[in-house]
This record gives structure tokens, C-alpha cells and sequence, in this order.
């Protein structure tokens, strides 16, 4: 039984900047994608970014140029940087994994280990 706890969440103006961390914990087994996803009151839960193993990466159209996804394998932790923030952005970011090969998806059904969200709130 593993475990992701997320931090680096909080409360930034139009324009900011936060980075996002995911702790990673308790796996024995390997990990093949990881990414970041992120649900808005009154909406579905949507796919961030992700990155696999291998370091393939797939960023939602949202938020590319703007967002970075990373890892640090020996610290077994995911980041995410997010720069020029906005309003949109507001939402609950979850960490995410799952133990299949390939393509990472973006796809939050796809991910089978979540952990507990970290607030994001973006003001105007």
C-alpha cells in the first residue's frame, strides 16, 4: 500500500506563481506515469499534466506554456510549477499514479493511486 501526500498549495493573485510537490511513499512496485489533475466546483475532474518513466510528458492545452511537470526519482517526488496563474486555475490539484507502461494519459480514470489534493485559489 503506497501513499502521495501534496503540498505547495495556496492562495496567489492573477499573475503568480505556486510549485506544487507530491511525496511519494510506500511503493514496491514500479511506477510507469504520474501527473497532476485538478477539479473546480461544478466541474469534472481534468488531467494537468503528466509524466512517465521515461520522461514523456502530455500537458493539458489549458495550461501549457504556462505549467511545468517534473520528478525527482532518488527524492520520489513529482512537482509542478505553475507560472502566470489565473483565476481559472482555481481548483483542488490531486497527485496521481498508475502502474501500467506507455503513452502517459491524461485521463483521470486512468490513474489508480490519488492522493489527498492541495488547494490552489487564484484571485483577480
Amino acid at each position: 500500500q503506497g501513499q502521495l501526500v501534496e503540498s505547495g498549495g495556496g492562495s496567489v493573485e492573477s499573475g503568480g506563481s505556486l510549485k506544487l510537490s507530491c511525496a511519494a511513499s510506500g511503493y514496491t512496485y514500479r511506477t510507469y506515469s504520474m501527473g497532476w489533475f485538478r477539479q473546480a466546483p461544478g466541474k469534472e475532474r481534468e488531467g494537468v499534466a503528466v509524466i512517465s518513466s521515461t520522461g514523456s510528458i502530455r500537458y493539458a492545452d489549458s495550461v501549457k506554456g504556462r505549467f511545468t511537470i517534473s520528478q525527482d526519482n532518488a527524492k520520489n517526488t513529482l512537482y509542478l510549477q505553475m507560472n502566470s496563474l489565473e483565476p481559472e486555475d482555481t481548483a483542488m490539484y490531486y497527485c496521481a499514479a498508475r502502474g501500467v507502461a506507455g503513452y502517459p494519459p491524461l485521463y483521470p480514470a486512468s490513474y489508480s493511486y490519488w492522493g489527498q489534493g492541495t488547494q490552489v485559489t487564484v484571485s483577480s
